[in-house]
């Protein structure tokens, strides 16, 4: 056997020790470690911070877009409640015969009314309302509503009368068309 000396074995020891000591009990190690865990968290609240500024961007974008929405059709049922007055205006209008054309006072009045008329469809055009066409177009649902159908020459299918004009405001049906809708005769 061989005899070790005090020194040999106080290096052995230590050399033991060092060896004993583990990656997780290395000071420099854990401190390493401990930066890595701060470098994860800081990209975790990094991201964190992008997802809600992502978050206040989309819904500051969807207020602003509902904002706009809300005003630009703000007027729908103001502008449905004119239609009925345009209707009516037009009713009397078309009621009217050529003899009171002729009349003085008679035409006058009715100048009258078709000025109103005139000045309610710029007022429309100013905001929006548009007249839907409807003679002689092929039914839309999206535009018209089918109150009827009737023996035609027409291609079935085809709008041959219309009893109640439709408008938009801007792109969205504001009242649809009440039309009668063209069958193959009997």
């Amino acid at each position: 056997m061989i005899e070790t000396t005090k020194d040999e074995q106080e290096l052995h020891d230590e050399a033991e020790a060092l060896r004993q000591e583990t990656a997780e009990n290395s000071p420099e190690l854990q401190e390493h470690d401990q930066l890595a865990e701060l470098q994860r968290q800081l990209e975790e609240a990094n991201s964190k911070a992008l997802y809600a500024a992502a978050e206040v961007q989309n819904v500051r974008r969807r207020l602003e877009a509902e904002k706009s929405q809300a005003s630009t059709y703000a007027a729908a049922q103001f502008a449905r409640d004119m239609l009925a007055i345009k209707d009516n205006l037009d009713r009397a209008l078309a009621a009217v015969t050529a003899e009171l054309r002729e009349d003085k006072v008679a035409s006058q009045f009715l100048a009258g009314i078709e000025a109103t008329s005139r000045e309610l469809d710029a007022v429309f055009a100013r905001n929006g309302v548009t007249r839907i066409e409807a003679k002689g177009e092929m039914l839309d649902p999206h535009r018209h509503q089918a109150m009827m159908e009737m023996p035609s020459d027409a291609e079935p299918g085809t709008i041959v009368e219309e009893m109640q004009p439709g408008y938009m405001l801007k792109d969205r049906l504001l009242r649809p068309a009440l039309v009668g809708v063209a069958k193959k005769p009997d």
